[in-house]
């Protein structure tokens, strides 16, 4: 009969070679979030404000804007804005819920990124499991890219989807840091 003690640290290694084969993917290796931190702290200084919604000027004509549901998701879209005076006028008077309607119904659609970051934890290249929800970034009059791993069911090869992730996440950390200086103005 063989020891519990003893099979317990036989299968140890087994496990662990299970778990990194499933979450190992080639769509995962190498492309960690820069995201992550930035969306916790923004999602932070919201709760702490007691604020569901956030707006800056990024320059120009150029704004953006978030909407926070606690434990459920973050919007964030990037946009110019045809009349940047309005805005910007929202934005210093603290009406942020405004001007991120405004930002999403009224902005130039060409120029135009949402972001649906799904648990408010930043974007990720692919979801843990299936049951977990994935993020959607939508740029411009582009179809929408869903980050869920599964790029081949869209057609998309590895390196295309890799690339938009990577371009998404980029474009992510740029409106999440101007998120967060605008609150800790």
């Amino acid at each position: 009969m063989v020891n519990p003690c003893r099979m317990t640290s036989l299968l140890a290694p087994v496990a662990l070679l299970t778990v990194g084969v499933t979450f190992g993917s080639s769509a995962s290796a190498g492309q960690a979030s820069k995201t992550g931190p930035l969306a916790q702290e923004l999602t932070t200084l919201l709760s702490l404000q007691k604020r569901d919604a956030v707006a800056a000027r990024l320059g120009g004509e150029e704004f953006v804007a978030a909407l926070y549901y606690p434990g459920t998701q973050l919007l964030v879209i990037k946009a110019k804005y045809a009349a940047p005076a309005l805005l910007f006028e929202k934005i210093v008077s603290k009406n942020y819920k405004d001007a991120y309607l405004d930002l999403a119904t009224a902005s130039l659609p060409d120029t135009k990124i949402m972001i649906e970051d799904m648990k408010s934890d930043g974007l990720h290249v692919e979801r843990g499991n299936k049951n977990d929800p994935f993020d959607i970034v939508t740029s411009g009059t582009q179809a929408a890219v869903q980050f869920d791993g599964e790029y081949k069911k869209r057609k998309m090869s590895e390196e295309a989807y890799l690339k938009a992730f990577s371009e998404a996440d980029a474009a992510y950390e740029r409106m999440l840091t101007a998120l967060v200086a605008e609150l800790k103005r």
